[in-house]
């Protein structure tokens, strides 16, 4: 007997229940024929009809966008950003949710993927189940915190700014970001035309009034004059190296946390949230507890900004190794704590370089991976360090899930979890634990 041929299902519509909230923005629902959809655009317990966007009659699962709400939650509300919908912007998931229950979905999720990877419960995890807004964020429903300071603005062919539809490299213009912090929107880049341009990147301090454009040319574009309505430096990626290279203005903004000020250089990375970067520099320092003489590494230390922390409360005899692999970042990092001479940073992977520093202790950790997370061998390499404490600073719950498990093989429980929503209407998520030792609980 022969196999059915596969057949595409996009453009197939269902009508369907809504289950659970699953981790990367949208929810689990059923066919008639019991193939699993990942429905954006709906809330669990809604009744929708369901479109499928991309799978056909063989795939694993379906994704698909909720087109029409037969049955509405009452965590609806009519989505504040007109781009916010089905085929349209991707950049935020829950426009059409209320603030708070925004939270209950990142913590449901945040708690299914603890159970999932890590066998973890809340309560095991010393973890309270909630996510807290950042200062200023508690806001009523239907209202947006413009809290992005970096939009990477994609270009059309017709020279109009916008940004990604989901998973598409179409572009989708618009006149207004409504999560883009207000210096990002006060610089005008949607209201203008950009010829010859793929990508306009924008950016705002929160620690000074520095404002600067990262312009990325169409392969043998020109670079405009960039005249926008407020003062900014223009820096442009090289079509050759994909370095970035300074215009004109600063080459750099200045950002401000735990009463330092930070040199974040050419589009480098520094949290986007204006409140993120004190908020988690607290939350760290709150389960470390550093004292006067400790040793301290800081992993994936960007521009230094936990090793700054650390290295302002260790006294004269304490010590902070801060690793990073980014070349610009290990040159800003070493600019921003160069008052701290107790304090050194080396540049390469953390997984290279660790090994080669010949460190086989030392009283306190912090991490701060890229999504993916720091992964086994880097985890069984810390957990043989012997750390009093451990902080973990996670931007993506599942990665933090899986460390944690391989943390545990290595001997180290986790004491606390907290999480923080400072990245408001999307399914991104910050959460800080801190580990010890196991046998410091039993």
């Amino acid at each position: 007997m022969q196999n059915e041929p596969t057949s595409s299902l996009v453009g197939e519509e269902y009508e369907v229940e809504v289950g659970p909230v699953a981790h990367g923005g949208h929810c689990i629902a059923r066919t008639a024929e019991n193939q699993v959809l990942f429905v954006r655009h709906t809330l669990p317990g809604e009744k929708i009809i369901a479109k499928v966007t991309d799978g056909d009659s063989d795939s694993r699962f379906l994704r698909a966008d909720a087109v029409r709400i037969i049955e509405p939650s009452k965590d609806r509300v009519e989505a504040p950003c007109p781009y916010a919908g089905p085929g349209m912007c991707g950049g935020c998931d829950w426009q059409h949710a209320k603030p708070g229950a925004q939270r209950r979905l990142k913590g449901e999720v945040i708690a299914e993927q603890l159970q999932r990877l890590a066998g973890l419960t809340p309560e095991e995890a010393g973890w309270d189940g909630t996510v807290m807004p950042a200062d200023g964020d508690k806001l009523p429903a239907g209202e947006v915190p413009a809290w992005r300071t970096r939009v990477q603005y994609a270009i059309d062919a017709e020279g109009r700014a916008g940004l990604r539809k989901h998973r598409s490299h179409d572009v989708q213009p618009i006149d207004h970001c409504l999560i883009a912090a207000p210096g990002v929107s006060e610089l005008g880049v949607e209201k203008r035309e950009w010829p010859q341009i793929a990508a306009v990147e924008a950016i705002t301090a929160t620690g000074s009034n520095d404002r600067q454009v990262i312009l990325t040319p169409k392969p043998g574009g020109r670079l405009p004059l960039v005249e926008l309505d407020k003062p900014v430096s223009v820096l442009r990626v090289d079509e050759k190296d994909g370095g970035v290279h300074r215009v004109h203005g600063r080459a750099f903004v200045r950002e401000r946390a735990d009463d330092r000020t930070y040199r974040v250089g050419s589009g480098g990375f520094w949290q986007v949230h204006p409140q993120a970067a004190n908020t988690l520099v607290r939350a760290v320092m709150q389960g470390l507890l550093p004292r006067k003489n400790d040793t301290a590494l800081d992993l994936y230390c960007g521009v230094g900004l936990f090793a700054g922390a650390i290295g302002q409360r260790l006294g004269e005899k304490g010590a902070v190794l801060g690793i990073e692999s980014g070349k610009r970042a290990v040159e800003d990092a070493r600019h921003n704590l160069k008052d701290l001479d107790r304090v050194r940073i080396e540049h390469g992977k953390v997984d290279q370089v660790l090994p080669r520093t010949g460190i086989t202790e030392c009283d306190l950790i912090v991490l701060d991976p890229p999504r993916a997370g720091a992964g086994k061998q880097v985890v069984k390499h810390l957990s043989g360090l012997g750390a009093r404490k451990i902080a973990y600073v996670a931007c993506d719950p599942a990665a933090l899930a899986r460390d944690l498990a391989y943390f545990r093989e290595g001997g180290y429980r986790v004491r606390t979890l907290r999480a923080f929503d400072l990245f408001p209407m999307t399914h991104h998520v910050e959460c800080v634990a801190i580990l010890e030792p196991a046998a410091k609980g039993a």
